[in-house]
């Protein structure tokens, strides 16, 4: 498809005189309100700030200001760890921090003031509907049957927006991973406050000194033994989304299906969870060692396989770039390698300092997004912006090209740095036919060409 892409321009286009003038017809306030981003964006950061509030002051309410503390103390400390895994697993095209600190507050604020409220009403419907002696036998029900619908249902509104609002950057199945393990983890977040928070109230209430035994349980089985609960239910969901987008419009079925599927197995994962800490004897670790572990490993090796996937559709996709003149000859290979992305970083870091660096990541960025835009293209998934997309991306890997395709040379090995000065070389020392860049003959003769 090489044949059809835009020629390799001699200088950047240039606006025309003026400007560019939009010309549209008079709508509703409405209608022009839904449609201003900065509008749109206030108003969602406004429920979840209101939200948020509300959720405090419930947690606060139930745990007292000591426990409250005690518990966000506690409960932070996995989170770190939590996001720097979802973000490894996201930096072959990492997302937007928009993208991701919307579904982190969704899941702490929106998501977990909706299953408190449920949770809650379920719970008191619950044993008013059964005898006063089985109350207990009422909680474990809402437990395992309620709270895994309410919770999972509530966390993957999240995913759902994020497909249907941010559908640009929502490419597979490991960015409904990305997505909906970020929801988890907020929602888990703001759980564990209440949960060790109230542990700390009910063990001081009791005369407990230093660390209570029931704060110290608490923290171990939610926070050192099962950090990865929540994101291991809701990546199920993740899973779903990220099938349905790499399907192609024909499948509406199947699109519309397979999301559901993801939904209920993540609620029969939590359901399973849930449940097995009714379990009497060893039961609950035997479901945790037995079939929460190996289905964590499973969803583990599954994205590592996408992550590598990802690379694959990289090094598949750019050659067409490479060949009609916009990318030199070493950089589908460097850019589909995360060794090398980071060799080019540091040269550029080296010889232009943190904006030269920054330059690069860019470029490998843009670079990233053209891949998986061509790759949509050919499977027939949102083509109807392919060309303004295309040109926008192309502009963006030209005005950075002069700063980022040498140090991608050195990351490819088939250049030098500037630095280094002009010099004799070994021969080879660069492979047949290649030399340092910066130099005549560094990409073979009359190269880059210049026209498609």
């Amino acid at each position: 498809m090489h044949e059809s892409l835009p020629p390799y321009p001699q200088q950047p286009p240039q606006p025309p005189p003026g400007g560019v003038r939009h010309y549209r017809p008079r709508r509703a306030l409405w209608d022009t309100l839904w449609d201003n981003k900065a509008v749109r964006a206030g108003g969602l950061i406004l429920l979840l700030a209101l939200c948020g509030l509300i959720i405090l002051a419930l947690v606060r309410e139930q745990t007292g200001t000591e426990g409250f503390l005690v518990g966000l103390g506690l409960a932070v400390l996995p989170v770190p760890l939590l996001i720097a895994a979802f973000r490894w697993m996201d930096s072959v095209e990492p997302k937007p921090w928009r993208n991701l600190a919307f579904a982190f507050a969704w899941g702490s604020c929106a998501a977990t003031l909706v299953a408190i409220l449920a949770n809650g009403f379920a719970t008191k419907w619950l044993m008013n509907t059964i005898d006063v002696a089985d109350r207990a036998r009422a909680a474990g029900w809402g437990a395992t049957f309620v709270a895994p619908v309410v919770e999972e249902s509530a966390k993957a509104a999240a995913v759902l927006l994020l497909f249907t609002f941010r559908r640009r950057d929502f490419n597979g199945l490991l960015d409904g991973v990305v997505f909906a393990g970020i929801t988890a983890t907020g929602f888990a977040f703001t759980e564990n406050i209440l949960y060790l928070g109230n542990a700390f109230a009910s063990d001081q209430s009791f005369g407990h000194e230093g660390l209570p035994s029931t704060t110290a349980a608490t923290f171990f089985v939610r926070v050192l033994m099962s950090p990865f609960a929540h994101p291991l239910f809701t990546s199920m969901t993740g899973v779903g989304f990220g099938i349905a987008a790499a399907l192609p419009p024909r499948r509406r079925v199947l699109r519309a299906t397979v999301p559901v599927l993801g939904l209920l197995t993540a609620m029969t994962l939590h359901g399973i969870w849930n449940g097995s800490a009714s379990l009497p004897g060893l039961g609950f670790l035997a479901v945790y060692a037995l079939f929460m572990v190996p289905v964590f490993g499973v969803l583990t090796w599954l994205t590592i396989w996408s992550r590598q996937n990802e690379l694959r559709t990289i090094r598949t996709y750019l050659p067409a770039y490479q060949a009609a003149g916009w990318l030199t000859w070493p950089e589908p290979l460097a850019l589909s390698s995360m060794r090398a992305r980071g060799i080019a970083r540091d040269t550029a870091r080296r010889q232009g300092g943190a904006p030269a660096a920054r330059v690069v990541a860019e470029y490998i960025s843009f670079a990233t997004s053209l891949a998986f835009l061509r790759q949509r293209a050919y499977r027939g998934l949102g083509t109807e912006d392919f060309g303004a997309r295309e040109q926008e991306l192309l502009h963006h890997l030209w005005v950075r090209r002069d700063v980022a395709q040498p140090a991608l040379a050195v990351a490819a090995g088939v250049g030098v740095p500037a630095a280094a000065g002009p010099g004799p070389v070994p021969p080879g020392a660069y492979g047949a036919g290649a030399a340092p860049w910066g130099w005549p003959g560094a990409y073979g003769a009359g190269w880059p060409p210049r026209s498609g």
